[in-house]
């Protein structure tokens, strides 16, 4: 099934190639979580804070569905 998957920060060198700001389509397995996905991308676990579902966010045990539209974050600092 296709999503749409979108990095943020220094998590986008987990996607070589895509372009910055925009989400790209990837297929993924039927009833695959999140944590799967962040697990087949190889992101490091530490380095995901929060994802989100179409907009609302979820945990990594969140089962995904054809055309669900993902982004994930790392940790944001600032001062």
């Amino acid at each position: 099934m296709k999503i749409k998957l979108k990095l943020f920060a220094n998590l986008r060198q987990y996607l070589p190639g895509a372009p910055i700001g925009e989400a790209v389509e990837i297929d993924v397995p039927e009833q695959y979580t999140l944590g799967e996905l962040a697990a087949q991308l190889k992101l490091p676990p530490d380095e995901v804070k929060i994802c989100f579902v179409n907009g609302i966010i979820c945990e990594l045990e969140k089962i995904l569905i054809e055309g669900d539209e993902v982004g994930i974050f790392p940790p944001i600092g600032g001062g």
